[in-house]
């Protein structure tokens, strides 16, 4: 049976594009796994992109389509990714995620299933308080909270400075925003994808009937 899985992130410098890549290709690994990638609408003008160095940057995942709350409703897992802002998700994909009201008020979202990435500029840098305050919409959303299990003991790396918390992939950018997600973070993403489709897959078919 089909499983529709659909990745939705917000990316600034490309740290948070580069996980939503690495998320959809392990999430691609799962037998029956259909995949797509969204960004959520910019709200910064072009001036001001131009001015924090972001606009050319973005130009080079401009091919992937603006998502919309409808985007949701046929999926059956929705990945989120999402830039740190002091300890939250970014404003984007609150505007975002605030346009969901009405499609809330009809239960459209209740038992699909939802996770959510994150990059950050510091090493911790509210990286888990992101995450963990990201849940809390998509619980009232009524969806079924699917995070990253140490399985593969990544997270607990001591051998580099990195990302990954047991809440979701994370990337640490750096202060200059210089630092691209490493091997270990991206395979932490990789890993992500498919177990939330693993998960997904099976609660899609048990209630084949």
């Amino acid at each position: 049976m089909i499983v529709k899985v659909k990745i939705i992130f917000y990316s600034m410098y490309g740290h948070t594009y580069r996980l939503a890549e690495a998320i959809a290709q392990g999430a691609r690994e799962v037998p029956g796994a259909d995949v797509e990638i969204f960004q959520v609408q910019e709200l910064a003008s072009s001036e001001i992109l131009e001015k924090c160095g972001a606009k050319k940057t973005r130009e080079s995942f401009a091919h992937i389509p603006i998502a919309k709350p409808v985007d949701m409703v046929d999926a059956d897992a929705v990945i989120f990714g999402t830039p740190s802002r002091f300890g939250n998700m970014c404003a984007q994909m609150r505007y975002f995620l605030d346009q969901t009201g009405g499609l809330w008020s009809q239960n459209a979202f209740v038992g699909k299933v939802g996770s959510a990435f994150t990059s950050s500029a510091t090493q911790h840098g509210g990286q888990e308080t992101t995450l963990i305050s990201f849940y809390m919409t998509l619980m009232h959303l009524g969806m079924v909270i699917v995070g990253l299990p140490y399985t593969e003991n990544r997270q607990t790396t001591m051998s580099e400075i990195s990302g990954g918390t047991p809440y979701g992939a994370t990337s640490i950018s750096g202060a200059s925003g210089g630092r691209m997600p490493s091997e270990n973070e991206l395979a932490m993403a990789r890993f992500q994808g498919k177990h939330v489709t693993n998960i997904t897959s099976k609660l899609v078919n048990s209630n084949v009937t």
